[in-house]
């Protein structure tokens, strides 16, 4: 009964769908999400076998064989910056207890000395400036260059260096950041569960006139970025936008202020990374797989960026659920929710390698099942299995007919073996809106 208590709250109604979903506390009791081994000790538990890429090989087990004296409970910013720097790369486990404000003392804080948004505005604004130059030449005291400077000291104080073998655990149903940006770079062995995420803000985006035709605000700082790192599990955490949603953001210039960069990113050759009952909820870029299709870039990514997506929950996202090049990834048993503003949920591009099986997607009326993949270069990809409002449907074939001018090809040339239990995915919507995000392990 709690199973379908809990389907019918979450299915009565698209809009704040993701709110609904957090507000449960019940898990599905026909389809408990799959523990992984050790007991109760969220810090001491490692990935299960064959639990998507970050199982191959040596698999992940993070700082789970901590001694005593690498188990830190951490309830503010300081804290935790200073417990991930503690001992090194021995095994650490970081619990984390509340939710930690990155940026608690505000953007003002970090602000260089003359720097003012308004003398920016003033002098950067299309009709004075034009669109054909971009600001990188502009001196240190000019208000560019106050600008880079402000963002230089936010960089350094809210970006935090996670080691390798570090468990990163949040402590009961509510605990969390609010504005870092958690860096897993250059690190194998990497585990992050059960926390609630509040995206940064950049507090100085920059403006480029060169961007399009109308210039565009560009920002920075990911919630995560798994950058050259091997052997990742990120966990039944939740990404959202939290209190600066976009569509609360100003315009200037005629562009969207923006102050969100993507909710996770897996670049620069990082490898065996399994992602597995998180919610990733009101954002618009939201999940980048490979940063570039630049051959500086290709050599470190090829045959590297092997990703698992499953049982995750992706809800009121515009768009990179993921975006995808280079990597083999297996994306599998999530839901997909649109809302107002949906451009896409796969991206495929420059040599991926993507299989999309047994997914449900919930589309609002009028948004067809074209619009779910989106082709950036030609790439084959497998979509078998997938259910678009309770129907199951051919993805590609939509797709390439409604969309021929980016025709798409079937088959990614290669099969997923490293899965859990597979579920039917007509019952997808009910497991994993049941079963996602953070606060669910107790």
């Amino acid at each position: 009964m709690r199973t379908q208590s809990c389907h019918a709250r979450v299915t009565a109604a698209l809009v704040g769908c993701t709110a609904l979903v957090l507000s449960v506390t019940a898990t599905a009791s026909a389809q408990t999400p799959p523990r992984p081994s050790s007991a109760r000790d969220l810090g001491r538990q490692v990935l299960g076998a064959n639990d998507g890429w970050a199982a191959y090989g040596t698999g992940t087990t993070g700082g789970s064989a901590a001694d005593a004296a690498h188990v830190y409970t951490v309830t503010n910013w300081a804290e935790f910056k200073a417990a991930l720097a503690a001992g090194g790369s021995a095994p650490k486990i970081v619990r984390v207890k509340g939710v930690i404000d990155a940026v608690a003392e505000g953007c003002d804080a970090f602000a260089a000395p003359g720097y003012d948004f308004d003398a920016y505005l003033a002098k950067y604004a299309p009709e004075t400036w034009g669109l054909d130059t971009d600001l990188s030449a502009e001196p240190d005291d000019s208000p560019e260059g106050l600008r880079r400077a402000s963002a230089a000291a936010q960089d350094q104080a809210i970006k935090a260096n996670v080691p390798a073998n570090t468990t990163i655990v949040g402590v009961g149903r509510n605990a969390g950041f609010k504005g870092a940006s958690l860096q897993i770079k250059g690190v194998d062995n990497v585990i992050v569960r059960n926390l609630a995420f509040e995206s940064p803000i950049d507090c100085f985006p920059q403006w480029d006139p060169t961007d399009g035709d109308k210039g565009n605000w560009n920002s920075e700082y990911d919630t995560a970025v798994v950058y050259g790192s091997t052997h990742v599990w990120l966990d039944h955490n939740t990404f959202t936008d939290g209190s600066h949603p976009d569509s609360a953001a100003p315009s200037y210039f005629g562009m969207l202020y923006q102050q969100h960069d993507g909710e996770l990113d897996i670049v620069r050759g990082a490898d065996l990374v399994t992602a597995s009952w998180n919610v990733f909820s009101e954002h618009d870029k939201t999940i980048l797989i490979g940063n570039s299709d630049s051959e500086s870039t290709a050599a470190g990514d090829r045959g590297h960026l092997r990703t698992t997506f499953h049982h995750n929950l992706f809800s009121g996202l515009v768009e990179r659920a993921p975006r995808v090049r280079f990597g083999q990834v297996d994306s599998y048993n999530n839901h997909f929710v649109a809302a107002d503003g949906y451009s896409y949920s796969f991206g495929i591009g420059k040599e991926s390698r993507l299989v999309a099986e047994h997914n449900a997607f919930t589309l609002p009326q009028g948004v067809s099942a074209a619009k779910v993949l989106k082709r950036w270069s030609v790439s084959p990809l497998t979509a078998d299995d997938n259910y678009v409002n309770g129907v199951k449907t051919d993805l590609i074939a939509v797709h390439n007919a409604e969309i021929p001018a980016e025709t798409l090809q079937s088959g990614a040339g290669w099969t997923p073996a490293l899965r859990t239990a597979v579920d039917p995915a007509k019952a997808v919507p009910r497991i994993v809106d049941c079963g996602a995000g953070a606060g669910r392990l107790g």
